[in-house]
């Protein structure tokens, strides 16, 4: 009998931005995220989800697939709404329209502050981090989901409808 091929557990975080957008990948044992790639926004959102769905359905062909989608989800440091919070709700709600994974919110508080400091030990100056930025928030976005899946994480309120990929 022909050992079975692994299930993938891959996951795509995203860092979503007015003017960027940050991808991280996880590796196929879904334990740690890299940053991936940064996109730079062109048109409205429904051309934004396209472009994303694009890189969501091109990965899920991928041998690694792909078993879900990480969208970070703003919050201000209360939990109340930001102005950014409707934006990433409509984003996912015309996502998940064009995808076949799962897509999961997930909180982003304090992301991108954390990926700056974790840019600054490596990268002195602001202008070799500032590109890299995007890409490491979301890595760090998909790090706190996987983490949380794993239950290594005391908050189990960090993610949003994290059923989908029980």
């Amino acid at each position: 009998m022909r050992p079975s091929a692994p299930v993938s557990v891959r996951f795509l975080g995203i860092d979503y931005g007015r003017r960027r957008i940050g991808l991280a990948l996880s590796d196929p044992s879904a334990m740690l995220s890299r940053p991936w790639k940064t996109i730079v926004c062109r048109g409205n959102r429904a051309a934004v989800a396209a472009a994303l769905a694009a890189e969501v359905n091109r990965l899920v062909s991928e041998d690694d697939g792909l078993a879900g989608v990480v969208l970070g989800y703003p919050r201000a440091l209360g939990g109340e709404a930001t102005d950014q919070t409707a934006a990433v709700m409509a984003l996912a709600e015309t996502l998940r329209a064009q995808i076949t994974v799962p897509l999961v919110l997930q909180d982003e508080r304090l992301s991108s502050r954390e990926a700056e400091s974790l840019l600054a030990r490596r990268h002195k100056n602001w202008r070799d981090r500032k590109p890299l930025l995007d890409a490491a928030s979301a890595a760090v976005i998909l790090q706190d989901f996987l983490d949380t899946r794993r239950g290594s994480s005391q908050d189990s309120g960090d993610a949003l409808l994290e059923d989908d990929f029980s």
